[in-house]
């Protein structure tokens, strides 16, 4: 049998984790494969300190071991291209740019399979990508792309093909699940938890991707391209993050019965799909609300087999890795792999303000007589029902209090605020916030 050779584009953190393990376990990668699979050529700017990570030999990089310009990266990468004896390119680059964009449709097109863990560049630029390599009769391997270890892809695309999805909601960013997490357990406020990921290493210096929602909705769009085969535009989708849960919204759940975490979600109705990232608190009946750390969750919801949770390590050098290293192996062994279990669907994606679910609203104002009714009834003339309302929590010289409505719209709630302000000027002394409940 034909020796299946590999190369790899990129070996930072997640590509020297794919070279360790294609160099550890050569035999067993080979006998699940059916055939010898072998890592070929390396191309990084930093070969030594790639090397040193996980002592990856030195004469697998393009170059013999010394460090590249981009323009001999670039040399040495359309070299890789055109070598008949690569049959699968690993890409662990990273980033959206053109360039990287025409190296992996040029991949593609030299009929040559490609696996990658570049979420963003799926999610903003997949469209080309899923169409260059159906026309070129080869695999997108994208497994490390949603999740890391988790094989949520797999299950999708593989495992439930007998099946629909219909609704989606996971915990898809470690980072903001560590945040949320060490605020719950320790009673600590969002800047020194976001202090506290960093020093661990979860959060980077500039950890806006993360905590913006911006990182879990690449995921999600992902994930809905796939489950209900359709086409989003990521900057469509609504993106909130947890910048603004202070530790008040932390005890305000417990007290709920709930732990607030960033959730991406989305649901398929009929021909809509309701789509958002945002924090949402989880009943504690929920087991994503009982997911800590750093570890992510992903919850499918399927019309025939009901209820399915997926949970590990959602990122990692050697994690991560792994996953790309079970693309590699079943493109060796299976060539082609089906892209997608739905295939192209025409929904809308529907604006996520008009999806209904039960919110709990905090409100902050004068502590005065009359309030909570001023308030209960503008939400009432919403047309929106009223669960419970909380007692008063006073904070310094105002009222704080939350009212937990039953399933209603975002939409509804602005106007009910809307409706507070000009009512009662000056009464809402800090913007009231509203999470929806995740049940």
């Amino acid at each position: 049998m034909k020796t299946f050779g590999i190369a790899i584009l990129g070996c930072g953190t997640v590509g020297s984790g794919v070279a360790k393990i294609l160099l550890d376990m050569p035999s067993a990668l080979s006998d699940r494969s059916a055939r010898p699979i072998e890592l070929r050529k390396i191309v990084d700017l930093s070969p030594t300190k790639s090397s040193e990570k996980y002592n990856i030999p030195l004469d697998l990089y393009c170059g013999g071991g010394k460090d590249l310009t981009p323009e001999e990266a670039s040399r040495f990468i359309s070299e890789v291209i055109s070598d008949e004896t690569i049959d699968l390119v690993v890409e662990t680059i990273g980033g959206t740019g053109d360039y990287l964009l025409s190296v992996i449709l040029d991949a593609l097109k030299a009929k040559k399979h490609v696996v990658t863990a570049n979420k963003a560049m799926l999610a903003e630029r997949g469209s080309v990508i899923f169409e260059t390599a159906k026309e070129n009769g080869v695999t997108l391997g994208y497994e490390a792309s949603v999740c890391g270890a988790i094989p949520i892809i797999k299950a999708i695309r593989e495992s439930f093909t007998g099946d629909q999805v219909q609704e989606i909601s996971g915990i898809m960013n470690g980072t903001s699940n560590y945040i949320l997490s060490k605020m719950e357990l320790e009673g600590i406020d969002f800047k020194p938890a976001l202090k506290m990921a960093q020093k661990a290493g979860y959060a980077e210096a500039d950890p806006t991707l993360d905590i913006s929602g911006g990182d879990a909705a690449h995921k999600l769009a992902i994930l809905i391209r796939l489950a209900f085969g359709k086409e989003i535009e990521y900057k469509d989708l609504m993106k909130e993050g947890i910048q603004n849960i202070d530790k008040e919204d932390i005890e305000i759940a417990n007290e709920m019965g709930c732990s607030i975490k960033l959730i991406g979600f989305a649901k398929k109705i009929d021909g809509s799909i309701f789509a958002s990232v945002k924090p949402m608190m989880v009943r504690h009946g929920n087991l994503l609300s009982q997911v800590n750390g750093a570890t992510n969750c992903v919850e499918l919801i399927n019309r025939y087999s009901g209820r399915h949770y997926f949970i590990g390590a959602g990122a990692g050098s050697l994690e991560t890795a792994s996953s790309i290293v079970a693309d590699i192996v079943f493109t060796a062994r299976y060539g082609v792999v089906v892209e997608s279990s739905s295939g192209p669907q025409q929904l809308e994606l529907v604006d996520a303000d008009h999806f209904e679910f039960p919110y709990n609203i905090t409100f902050s104002t004068e502590d005065r007589p009359g309030v909570t009714g001023l308030v209960t009834t503008a939400i009432g003339g919403q047309k929106i029902n009223i669960d419970t309302v909380s007692h008063n929590r006073r904070n310094k010289k105002d009222a704080v209090f939350s009212v937990v409505t039953m399933p209603c719209t975002m939409h509804q709630i602005r106007d009910a605020i809307g409706s507070i302000k000009r009512g009662s000027p000056g009464l809402l002394t800090e913007e009231p916030k509203a999470i929806p409940i995740l049940q």
